[in-house]
């Protein structure tokens, strides 16, 4: 696992600053590493919700000095049209942001429909379990929590391979940790989260 950073200069939590990069997200990094050798000036990356797309767009945007729209599959359809066009006059990269790609998008201006086609193209996709693990640590130590690597493991064997379930239960526990005045543990997640679909029902004494 490696990590994709914002330059140090921008004011920014370094904590916030790093996209965590593992097979599952490796394929998006490396497009908008070698942005220079892109067919056209736009690119678009894919990605669930809260899976450190924005983030990613945002240290793409710094190290470039390209342009970033986000939920671009939102946007009206005429000015991302003129987006493309200026991405491409300027000389300039443009990084479209969206949930999913372009074939999913209901476009009804065929020029910006043909336009997407050409952009290159990638997908975040679902974490793996280095991955998986690397944000369950990271997000205890966020909020200064003290996670020992017993429940590490437990978690990481349960919880649904999604960045928002992942993060979801990091909150959850963080909640009922201190409405219980307890400490983390096993048990507590055990109780806190393993009613919840989100977790894998897995049989164990721990």
């Amino acid at each position: 696992m490696s990590q994709f950073a914002l330059p140090l200069a921008l004011p920014i939590d370094a904590r916030d600053a790093e996209f965590l990069v593992t097979d599952s997200n490796a394929a998006a990094v490396r497009l908008l590493d070698h942005w220079a050798t892109w067919p056209v000036r736009t690119a678009i990356i894919a990605g669930p919700p809260r899976s450190g797309r924005t983030l990613l767009g945002q240290i793409f945007a710094a190290r470039s000095g390209g342009n970033l729209i986000d939920d671009a599959e939102t946007r009206d359809e005429e000015a991302l049209f003129h987006a493309w066009n200026r991405a491409q006059d300027e000389h300039r990269p443009l990084l479209l942001l969206a949930a999913a790609l372009p074939p999913d998008w209901a476009i009804a201006l065929p020029d910006l429909r043909t336009r997407l086609a050409a952009s290159p193209a990638a997908t975040i996709g679902a974490p793996d379990d280095a991955l998986v693990r690397a944000l369950i640590e990271r997000g205890f130590a966020r909020r200064h929590l003290d996670a020992r690597p017993e429940l590490i493991a437990w978690l990481a064997a349960r919880v649904e391979r999604s960045h928002a379930a992942v993060i979801d239960a990091i909150e959850r526990l963080d909640r009922a940790a201190l409405a219980g005045r307890r400490r983390l543990s096993i048990p507590l997640a055990r109780e806190t989260l393993q009613p919840d679909a989100a977790f894998t029902a897995q049989s164990d004494q721990s």
